[in-house]
């Protein structure tokens, strides 16, 4: 099961890590949007990470030595900023009003981060 997960955050960090390297400005739109929202785009934030989180701790949360640690990090770090998005909407909504078009060029390096991310996960997995 922990090879499955491993692969799930690989393809996840690779589909995602190509559309921010690809569409920088459309993250930019989505965030605004959701900041928009007020509350309830704090929820949804919060709770993509969340979610996602949970997935990996819970097949996954344990793996503290060589690359699948990586793996378990990513999750238990999901699910704090899941936690962290969804029981303080304010500060959700604070850190979604850095994201501008002036900013978007951050999306493109956390896309390349992702995807050099995703072929070492896939690759030790």
């Amino acid at each position: 099961m922990e090879t499955a997960i491993e692969r799930i955050v690989a393809i996840s960090f690779f589909g995602v890590g190509l559309s921010h390297l690809l569409r920088p400005q459309g993250w930019v739109r989505w965030f605004e949007q959701l900041r928009a929202r007020g509350e309830p785009g704090a929820f949804v934030n919060g709770m993509m990470s969340l979610s996602f989180g949970s997935l990996i701790v819970g097949f996954h949360g344990t793996q503290w030595t060589g690359w699948g640690a990586i793996v378990t990090v990513i999750g238990w770090a999901q699910v704090i900023k899941g936690i962290v998005h969804i029981c303080f909407p304010a500060h959700s909504l604070r850190s979604m009003a850095f994201v501008t078009t002036e900013t978007s060029w951050k999306f493109t390096v956390a896309g390349a981060v992702m995807l050099a991310m995703s072929v070492v996960i896939f690759l030790t997995s």
